[in-house]
């Protein structure tokens, strides 16, 4: 699978998974933030689920720009293995929450072998990002022992911002990127240089 990486995108994908692991470590705190307001109305654990889709936004980003196996699974677990350089307050598990967190991402870009990488299936993969991750969760955060309709509540809305902060947000920061011609070397890039060349004609 590397060895169908080329040295660009193995370096795009290296600078948007350690920008991404400084991101992530950010909104660490703004998770907190959340939480701290919601904790007097007994939904302090919807405080995370709010932006968790935004730790989940490299695998899709990388993989809408690059197209190729792996990548969504890398990227995440780059971004995490910065975070934690970084010094995460996750310590080391963080590296295996991302893994399952790209696993998920990349599990939706699998079932099409690949080859759909609209908007759709850039939601579908947040989507699978946010399932993946909520079972880890259920025991590796001890989320397990709360009540089923807290759970409930945190699973639709992890589902939710994944779908939106991962797979909306995602596509949109890529094609505003692609538009600047940075990307023009990678498949994003491209693919954008034949709509303007289709249009023209």
């Amino acid at each position: 699978m590397v060895n169908q990486w080329k040295l660009k995108e193995i370096v795009l994908m290296s600078i948007l998974g350690v920008v991404f692991g400084v991101i992530y470590l950010a909104f660490f705190l703004v998770g907190q933030g959340i939480r701290n307001i919601l904790v007097p109305f007994g939904l302090g654990p919807l405080g995370y689920e709010v932006i968790f889709g935004i730790w989940f936004i490299v695998s899709i980003i990388a993989a809408y720009i690059l197209r190729k196996p792996g990548v969504a699974f890398t990227a995440e677990v780059i971004a995490g293995v910065v975070e934690v350089l970084l010094g995460s307050a996750a310590g080391p598990g963080l590296i295996l929450a991302a893994a399952i967190q790209g696993l998920g991402a990349e599990f939706a870009f699998a079932i099409t072998k690949w080859r759909d990488y609209r908007l759709r299936i850039l939601i579908l993969s947040g989507i699978f990002a946010a399932l993946f991750s909520f079972v880890w969760n259920l025991y590796s955060s001890g989320n397990i022992a709360l009540a089923p309709s807290l759970l409930i509540a945190m699973l639709i809305t992890r589902i939710v911002s994944g779908a939106l902060l991962a797979g909306v947000l995602g596509k949109w920061i890529s094609d505003q990127l692609a538009k600047t011609g940075v990307l023009r070397g990678y498949k994003l890039g491209k693919e954008l240089q034949r709509r303007r060349e289709k249009g023209a004609a």
